[in-house]
Order: structure tokens, then sequence, then C-alpha cells
């Protein structure tokens, strides 16, 4: 590693945690109803919007009435995409005179965008027109983001509350969501994305003259825009084929640190709202040193992995055996690893590099970060809610220990919470396993592998763990874009979101109704190093034993395999 790999492996976490800090308890005021620095500028606006659409900013829901309002939302949201896509062919907006998506393409592009997964299973600037790209695509990005910041928020008001029959106001929590939040920092990013040569035009392509003398066309569009909330709402899509790496979407160093940064911003700051929110923030940073532990292990597993090299390539005389198969020059090694652990411990998608391409122990560190529910800060909102959930199984376990009744953060975890948390954490594991053995037990699934043996399983697996985690990138070995593949990761993609927030709300409802337990000397600590431990501990058993046996079959043994000489 060079200094300069140093100073980004260093400076990525420290600059982020920086910044997610004062983010935290800028959202805490917000969705506090405090006023803020932005409130002179964006609360008469916000006023307006509720009067146009007949919300009463005071009125309550119960979790119920909140959850039924996300879903129909949710559902018109999709349609709109899906009708989109269908009739793009017949709208303005569309330079390069694309035709109708395919049903079932376009099916899968709904639900993903609609779901905060933005898995993409076409070649973006060859498939959508600009005003999909925009008015589809691009306000999904809003939409779902502000979906699971809704969430979350909702969740802490039931460890805030008490005796309450309400979790807060649907349409209130997500106005605020995008007008207080992803709104600002999307401009601000999209500016300096734009500063740095990230393409923003209306034009459909320009025309260039290669070394050879040819001419080339290149196609361009409003790419800054989409890219800042891609990054910023850990949607991930990008709006060409190659995401990030495309020099149009991330040309510079600066606009590769950026990119990271967005992805990581929104969901590093939500334990800090946790802590203020709670007026408890030893609290929240409890909860982000677990998360900050698990990546950054994560990233040391997955560093030196890459820089181990392919033992082949050592044979053939590649300095090092470094594998630079899938990746950017301009990128290297340790800036395609940042990328590519950021954007699989958030659930992201976005990509610098081929992760088809990786090291097999690699490929292992990406599908474990999403397989475990994205909780290694995770999607925005989604993330703390899969880390809650463990950290309510983890109460119960030492509840069981010391014969106490659990609690977390002074309200009592009884049968009804441990169900629905035990639903959020197995239901997008379940749904991987059972999906990727249907998979390799078919036809259609076997017909798009790229790869056979171990490697090929990864692909699947890979397929699966991203689409049911919310996370959207892929092992790109794999032709998605079949009927088969693009209505069962749709299947995943509905199943994953929704049975992590549906439930979500179900534990704020029935945490609000209930009374606050004063701490005794009795009251197990959850500020602690022994809680973050224990914590750590729960995801890591959890993990290991729901997906050993596949991921020994996949990447453990093609691993092996290829220390003797054997590739796939």
């Amino acid at each position: 590693m060079t200094s300069s790999d140093w100073l980004c492996v260093i400076l990525l976490p420290f600059t982020t945690t920086a910044l997610a800090f004062p983010l935290g308890e800028f959202m805490a005021k917000v969705f506090n109803g405090s006023k803020t620095f932005l409130s002179p500028v964006i609360a008469p606006l916000e006023r307006v919007l509720y009067r146009l659409f007949g919300v009463d900013e005071k009125e309550e829901m119960s979790w119920q009435t909140y959850a039924l309002c996300l879903i129909i939302f949710n559902i018109i949201g999709i349609i709109i995409v899906f009708i989109l896509q269908i009739i793009q062919g017949k709208l303005p907006l569309n330079p390069q005179k694309l035709g109708s998506v395919w049903w079932d393409t376009a099916l899968n592009t709904a639900v993903s965008f609609g779901t905060n997964t933005n898995w993409q299973s076409y070649s973006g600037e060859q498939t959508m027109s600009h005003l999909t790209q925009m008015l589809g695509l691009t306000v999904q990005n809003f939409f779902s983001a502000a979906i699971g910041i809704t969430v979350i928020i909702a969740l802490i008001r039931g460890f805030v509350r008490k005796s309450s029959g309400s979790i807060g106001n649907f349409w209130v929590d997500l106005t605020r969501s995008i007008l207080y939040v992803l709104i600002p920092l999307v401009m601000i990013w999209s500016l300096l994305l734009v500063s740095q040569g990230v393409v923003q035009t209306f034009s459909g392509s320009v025309t260039a003259q290669t070394l050879e003398g040819s001419r080339q066309t290149i196609a361009v569009g409003p790419v800054a825009s989409q890219e800042a909330i891609k990054e910023i709402g850990t949607n991930g899509g990008g709006f060409f084929n190659a995401n990030s790496a495309h020099p149009f979407e991330n040309p510079t160093p600066l606009t590769d640190f950026l990119e990271i940064l967005g992805l990581l911003l929104v969901p590093m700051a939500l334990p800090f709202t946790l802590g203020a929110m709670l007026k408890n923030r030893r609290q929240g940073a409890a909860i982000f040193a677990a998360m900050l532990i698990l990546y950054l292990a994560g990233l040391g597993v997955f560093a030196w992995s890459e820089m181990q090299g392919n033992p082949l390539l050592q044979k053939v005389g590649v300095i090092n055996g470094l594998n630079m198969e899938g990746k950017e020059v301009r990128s290297g090694i340790i800036n395609s690893v940042l990328f590519a652990q950021s954007t699989t411990a958030t659930s992201c998608g976005a990509v610098n590099s081929m992760h088809d391409s990786m090291m097999p122990l690699s490929g292992l560190v990406l599908m474990f970060n999403m397989a475990i529910g994205e909780v290694i800060f995770g999607g925005v909102g989604t993330g703390l809610i899969g880390m809650l959930s463990y950290a309510m199984l983890t109460m119960f376990l030492a509840g069981l220990m010391i014969g106490r009744t659990p609690e977390l953060m002074g309200k009592k975890l009884e049968l009804f919470e441990m169900v629905m948390s035990v639903i959020i954490i197995l239901s997008p594991a379940i749904l991987l396993l059972l999906l990727s053995g249907i998979a390799v037990t078919t036809r259609a699934g076997l017909a798009s592998l790229g790869n056979s043996g171990p490697h090929g399983l990864s692909e699947i697996i890979y397929a699966f763990a991203s689409t049911s985690g919310n996370n959207g990138s892929a092992f790109a070995g794999l032709n998605a874009n079949t009927v088969f593949y693009n209505l069962t990761t749709s299947g995943a993609m509905l199943v994953g979101r929704f049975s992590t927030i549906i439930p979500a709300l179900a534990i704020a409802g029935s945490l609000a109704n209930k009374k606050i337990v004063p701490a005794s000397i009795a009251t197990f600590p959850t500020t602690g190093l022994l809680f973050i431990l224990m914590l750590i501990g729960v995801i890591l058993v959890v993990g290991a034993l729901t997906f050993f046996p596949v991921f020994t079959l996949g990447p453990l043994l093609e691993h092996l395999l290829m220390m003797t000489g054997k590739m796939f």
C-alpha cells in the first residue's frame, strides 16, 4: 500500500464520522419538530405542501395507519415507474429514440427503484430515456430513501414515547426527510460532482474522434443529479451500465472519495440521531461503534485478500500477483476495495469495479455484508432497523443468562417484539437461501451463469443476497435480464424490503404503548464495551450458522481450488 492508499483508508472513516455526528443531531431536531438553520427557507414550503395535499401536521397515526400509508404510497410509485417505462417511446426527452422496455425488465426495475434496491439487469444508457431516468428512477431514489428514514424515525419514537398509541405522521416524516435532509445534501453533492466533470446535460450523445481516426458515439445525459441521490440515498443505480466505474459518473479521485463519503454519510448519521432523540448519546455512540468495528474488520480482510494477489498470476510473472482484472487503473486496488466494502456495508450497490473479478475471499466479505441483513450501516434507515433488531436479540440472550426480562433503552422486550425482530433478521436470509436453491436446481437458473463450479454458485448467491438485502450490486457474470431472474429477484426485493419495515413499525407501535422502565442496579447496560462486543458476536454467530454451508461451497471452495491452480 502506498502513502496515498493509507491516507484514503484513514481519512474516509474519520471524515465521514466527523460529518455524520452533526448531521445526526440536525436530523433529530428536524423530526422532533424543532427549528433548524434551514427552517426559515424550508418551513414555508413545507406548510404550503401540507395545505396542498390536505395534511394536518399535528395529526398522529397508529403504526397500522402509518404502515398502510407507506404501502399505498410505495405501490403507487412502483406502478407509475412501470407504466413510464412501457410508454417511454411515445414520451418527450428521449433524444436517442429508445423504445418501450420489455415487461419483465420494466417490472423488475420498478420494484427495484421502489424498494431502494436499484438492481439493474439492463444497460441504463441504452434502455432508459432521459425522462424515465429523471421522472421515474431519480424521483423514486428520493422517495425510497425517504421512506427508509421515516421508518427508523418511527421506530426511535417507539423507544422514546410512553403509553402512546401513535408513532408520528407518515406524510410529515416523508416531507421532512426529503426537504430538510435529502434535497440539501443532493444539491451540495451535485454541484461538487459537476465541478469535477460529472456530466449534466439533456443531450442524448456526443460524437468523438478516436486516436485511430474513427468516430465514436458516446451517450450522455443528466448524470450528476442522479449520481448524487444514488449515493446520498444509498440507492446505487447508475445512469451508465458501468456505474461509478464510468468516467462520466466518476471522473477523478475526488469524485471517487465524495461518492463513498456520500453513500456512508446518512446511514452513519442515524445512530447519532437515535442517541439525540433518546437524549442518551452514549447509546447512539455504542450502536455506531458496533457498526464501525464490523465495517473496519471487513475492510481489513477485504484489503488483505486483494493485496495477497493471485498465486496463478505470480507464476506467469505478474508483480506480486496483484489482481487488477475488473478494476480501473485510475482507482487502483485500495480505492476499489474501499468503494466495494462501503457499497455492500450500506445497501447502496454503486460500484467502481467489477465485484465478479475480486478474489474469492473478497467476494465472501461482500456477500457476508449483505447476507446478515445489511446492518453494517446498511440502507438509509433500514440498516439501523436491522441493527436494533440484533440488539433486541442480544438483550434477549443476555436476559436468559441472568434470568431477567430483557430490556433495551428503557423498554421491556416481550414475545411480540422478539418475534418481529426475528422476522426482520431471518426473512431475507431464508429468502436468499430458498431462491438460490431454486436457481441452482432449475435449467432457467443455471442458463444465465457466466462461470461454472463454485464461482457460478457465488454468482447466484450474490444475486439473491443483493436483492433480498436491497443492495443492488451484482456479480455481473450472471445474466440477470431473463424472465426467471427478473421475476425471482423482484420477489426477493419486495420481501426483503417489507419484511424489514412492516415488522419495524409493528415494534414501534408496541413499544410506544409501553411505559419506560427506569434503570436499576440490575439493568444490563447497553452503552458499554460489553454490550458492543456481545452485539457484534451475535451478528457474527447468526451469520456464520446461517450461511456457513453455502459460503463453504462457494467462495471458500473457490479459494482452496485457486491455491491448487484451478480457476473458474
